[in-house]
């Protein structure tokens, strides 16, 4: 297990530095740069969709469920006050309110 993490830790980073080192002769065109731009939301969505949707492998859109209630009020008040800070304070504190009283 240990030699397989060491090995994906290797590899990501090797694939990282071809791109990022300046020196190197590898260089991306616009094309594909606008077509990677898209990676890191995919990526994020592939993670958030199913922590906060889905409960015991079953859709789960009820009103008892504190992981969409607190990522509905998360997106109200990031696009409200634009503020990381109070968005992150306010939706983890109902998060914990709701998980200790549902």
């Amino acid at each position: 297990m240990l030699l397989t993490i060491i090995l994906l830790a290797g590899i990501t980073f090797f694939t990282r530095y071809l791109f990022l080192h300046p020196s190197l002769p590898v260089k991306l065109g616009a094309k594909m740069e606008h077509f990677l731009s898209f990676s890191a939301p995919a990526v994020l969505t592939a993670i958030w969709v199913p922590i906060i949707f889905v409960r015991d492998g079953q859709l789960d859109i009820s009103p008892q469920n504190p992981y969409l209630i607190s990522a509905s009020l998360a997106v109200l008040l990031a696009l409200k006050f634009k503020n990381v800070y109070l968005t992150l304070g306010a939706s983890l504190t109902v998060f914990v309110l709701l998980k200790i009283y549902l």
